[in-house]
This record gives structure tokens, C-alpha cells and sequence, in this order.
């Protein structure tokens, strides 16, 4: 099968915090794969924004570095890099005062997409709005980039909305969450919408449960003062693992079209149930196998903030009434691993016995490491001795059907290019957001309430005993992740 690489209209990309980490680990790199795919048009450009005081020479040898070090075989061509090397610019700017404004509005060119990427702190989202206003920067093509975190709580977010709100029309607002940009999550709509094998088990009477686990190895690794104040709660189960639910339990949407997909994940947001702190497992992972713990990492010896938090949530409609969701997240675990695991119910009645065993058909979406997707099924254990039975996975990675064009591109890559094209599906909408926090905040006044201390773990483990006793308790295992 041969991959299509469509091309992009002309753009400019003003990167704001241009020299930051985010820049130099993933948007560049992304632009670079999407420049030697041929999918920048030519005459494109990237221009980096930061207050140091650079030349384009200066910057263009960060880009250098940056590539050197996370492009790949890609950057091992000097030429192509050199070639890409030649659409970048660079200038000054002051997020909060007048310096190097006028250079940027100057280095403009009229009749192309504009996108503004705000990689920055989002307290410079205010000043960096009102310039692009005031200078007259922002056309009927223009288009501003976010990135997380969309707000601390939800006035916070309500507050953040709003003063995007004042400069910005919501079409123009694309919010960033790289899980969406990941190819197998795309896959996870193609598999339940396009294929009539799925669709009509996807509910409560044939699925059992649903987990999505999202897993890492490292610990807060020099974020400690941004985790600090924000947990696992707020860093990864507000926005990613909320957005993973979202698809998988979404209604169809009527056309594959931005707002009909954010509205029916809108109503899965919304049809959250209050979370029972019973359902609650917070954790803090402690020092084991040479690692420190989490409070020596934040530099806090009394610290109460999770660095791991599982969750047994509900949703009140039709499609799912009585079908837990397991959320699952951590750092410093045994394991990196995201995934998504749809449990189907067993068979109505068990023809081959109960020394054949319990058995499940498993939908397994694999995130990271490797992305791809198999689904257990339920066959005969060969050999002489009566009809035992066994799971084994059925492969759906598409890798072998696919050949080369199954090499999954960075999110960044498609969250990128999508920004480009107008298309707003993958991104998050304001009403999204401010619901989620909604949903979140009544759980985190919850436990500081009732002086809940996270439980500890080991480090490099799967995580606190009483997350598995939570789900023990219903007759059920965790999938994934191990000690």
C-alpha cells in the first residue's frame, strides 16, 4: 500500500518560546519529518520567538543541534537539513513589552496561513494575545496554538478561555493534546466507526469494562515545582486519559467533522458520574532500586501530592449504564505502557465445562511503546487431552498489511500539519475543557477535605497495593502494567 503525503498551503509558524525544551525536543523535529516528506510547501517558514537575543545564524544552529539530536536517520543528511535550515528565521520578542514586535509583523507575508504557536508559560498567553492584536498580526487565515495545562481548576480555565476569548474567535483556538495526534488513537475511530464488527458489541451488554492505563518509568524528572502543584490528577487524568475515554465511549458523530466529534465527546464528559472515594487511589512513589523518591525529587519531605492515581468512574446513559471505567496512571512504574483494554463479557452460558476455564475476548490498544492493536480470542489448546481452552492474540498492528507506510509518524507531526489545514478534530474546544475541570474538581476538594495521604509504592512497581485491591474487589484484574 502506498502512503499519500498531501501538501499544506503556504504557512508561516511563529513559534513563541521558540529556544524551550518543546521546541527543540518535538515541534521542530515535527517540521523537519513533515519538510523531507515533501508536505511543507515551498517558501514555507518557521520563525522561532524567544527574548534571548539572537540572530537567525544563532537560532539556525539550534535548529541544527535540535535535529541532530531527535530527527533520526533524517537529519544524518546534511543537505536536507541545510535546505530546511534556509525557511527559518528567528527574532526577539518581549511577550510583555514593545521589543521586536514590529521586526515580526515586518518579517509577515500576506495571502498565507498564520499560526502562532503559544509553547510558552500559559501566564504569557495575556500578553502575547494582546500584541498579535494591537500589531494586526492575526488575519481571516491566522490560527493560535496552546499547549496544556488549560487552566488549574476550573476558574482558572473559565478565566483562560475567556482572554483567549477576547482576541481569538474559537475557530481560531487549537488547543493541543498530543495523545490525540497518536496514530493508533486515530485507529481507535476508524476501528469502532468504520468496521459494523464492532459498533454493535460496543455497549453494556456485551463489554464487562473498560481500563486505560497510562504508564511511566521516569519520575517528575526536573518538573517538580510544576508537578508539585499539580499532581497526576490534574497533569494526566484531566486532559489525556479524559480525551482516551472520550473516544472510546463517544457516540458516532453524525459526519467525521471538528464540532461533531467534539460534541459527542462534550456528552461523554458530561455523563460522568461523581467519582465515590472508595473508587479513589492516590499514590507517591517512594525510593527502591537506586531511585529516589518522589519527595526528594520536588524537594518537599512532607509533600501530599500523587504521583499515581486509579480511578473506578461511570457514565449515566444508555450505551454504558453499568459498565465500570478503570483510569489508571502513574510515574516511576515497572512498566511504560499506555493502553486501552475493552473487556467483553464471557459467553452466556459455558458449553465446554468449568475445567475449560473463564475466558474473555480482549480489545487491547496499545499506546506506547509500540503502537498497535490485538484482540484476544478464545480457541482450543492443541494436542489429545479434551477440549481445554486458551486466549491467544489475534495481531492487528497492520504492520505487515501496511508495509511502510504503518511507520507511525510523532503526534506532533499530524497535530501540526492539521493546524496548517484548518481542521480542529484532534483539538480541544473551550466548552470541552471547562466541563472536564467540572468533572475534576469535586475529586480533588474531595480528598484535601477529608486529609487524604497519598499511598506509598516502590519505586519501579505497579503501583499502590490498595489500587489493585480496588479493582480485586469487583472480580477483576488490572491489565498491563506489573511488578
Amino acid at each position: 500500500m502506498v502512503s499519500r503525503t498531501i501538501p499544506v498551503d503556504l504557512f508561516d509558524l511563529v513559534v513563541f518560546g521558540g529556544t524551550g525544551d518543546l521546541a527543540r525536543r518535538k515541534i521542530l523535529p515535527a517540521l523537519f519529518k513533515r519538510f523531507c516528506s515533501g508536505q511543507m510547501a515551498d517558501g514555507a517558514r518557521l520563525i522561532g520567538a524567544s527574548r534571548r537575543d539572537w540572530s537567525d545564524a544563532d537560532y539556525r544552529e539550534f535548529v541544527r543541534k535540535s535535529l541532530s539530536e531527535f530527527a533520526g536517520e533524517l537529519a544524518l543528511d546534511r543537505s536536507l537539513v541545510e535546505t530546511f535550515c534556509r525557511c527559518v528565521h528567528y527574532v526577539s520578542v518581549d511577550a510583555n513589552g514593545p521589543r521586536g514586535w514590529d521586526e515580526l509583523s515586518g518579517l509577515m507575508v500576506a495571502d498565507r496561513v498564520r499560526a502562532f504557536y503559544f509553547s510558552v508559560d500559559p501566564g504569557l498567553f495575556s500578553g502575547l494575545s494582546m500584541r498579535l492584536q494591537d500589531h494586526e498580526l492575526m488575519n481571516e487565515q491566522s490560527r493560535v496554538v496552546v499547549e496544556k495545562p488549560f487552566g488549574h481548576d476550573l476558574e482558572t480555565a473559565q478565566a483562560l478561555n475567556a482572554e483567549l476569548a477576547q482576541h481569538f474567535d474559537e475557530s481560531q483556538i487549537y488547543r493541543i493534546d498530543h495523545y490525540l495526534g497518536k496514530e493508533t488513537v486515530q485507529n481507535l475511530m476508524a476501528v469502532r466507526f468504520g468496521n459494523m464488527l464492532f459498533e454493535p458489541l460496543w455497549n453494556a451488554q456485551y463489554i464487562d469494562h473498560i481500563q486505560i492505563t497510562v504508564a511511566e518509568t521516569v519520575g517528575v524528572d526536573g518538573r517538580g515545582e510544576y508537578y508539585e502543584s499539580a499532581g497526576a490528577m490534574r497533569d494526566m487524568v484531566q486532559n489525556h486519559l479524559m480525551q482516551l475515554l472520550c473516544l472510546i465511549a463517544m457516540e458516532p458523530p453524525t459526519f467525521f467533522d471538528p464540532d461533531a466529534v467534539r460534541d459527542e465527546k462534550l456528552k461523554v464528559i458530561r455523563a460522568l458520574s461523581n467519582v465515590e472515594p472508595h473508587h479513589i487511589v492516590r499514590g507517591q512513589y517512594t525510593a527502591a532500586d537506586g531511585a529516589t523518591s518522589y519527595r526528594e525529587d520536588v524537594d518537599n519531605p512532607r509533600s501530599r501530592t500523587e504521583s499515581f492515581i486509579a480511578l473506578k468512574c461511570h457514565l449515566n446513559n444508555w450505551r454504558w449504564a453499568g459498565t465500570p471505567f478503570y483510569l489508571r496512571t502513574g510515574k516511576r512504574m515497572s512498566e511504560r505502557d499506555s493502553e486501552i483494554t475493552v473487556v467483553f463479557k464471557e459467553t452466556p452460558h459455558a458449553i465446554f465445562g468449568q475445567e475449560a476455564g473463564r475466558h474473555n475476548n480482549e480489545l487491547t490498544i496499545q499506546l506506547q511503546p509500540d503502537e498497535g492493536i490485538t484482540l484476544g480470542v478464545t480457541i482450543k489448546d492443541p494436542g489429545p487431552g479434551g477440549m481445554r481452552l486458551v486466549d491467544v492474540p489475534l495481531d492487528m498492528s497492520f504492520a505487515e498489511a501496511l508495509g511502510p507506510s504503518a511507520d507511525s509518524p510523532d503526534a506532533y507531526e499530524r497535530l501540526i500539519m492539521d493546524v496548517i489545514r484548518g481542521d480542529q478534530t484532534l483539538f480541544m474546544r473551550n466548552d470541552e475543557v471547562e466541563a472536564a475541570w467540572a468533572w475534576t474538581d469535586p475529586i480533588i476538594r474531595g480528598w484535601q477535605a477529608r486529609g487524604d495521604a497519598p499511598k506509598p509504592y516502590d519505586s519501579y512497581s505497579a503501583g499502590p497495593d490498595d489500587a489493585t485491591m480496588m479493582i480485586r474487589r469487583d472480580g477483576r484484574e488490572w491489565r498491563g502494567v506489573i511488578n
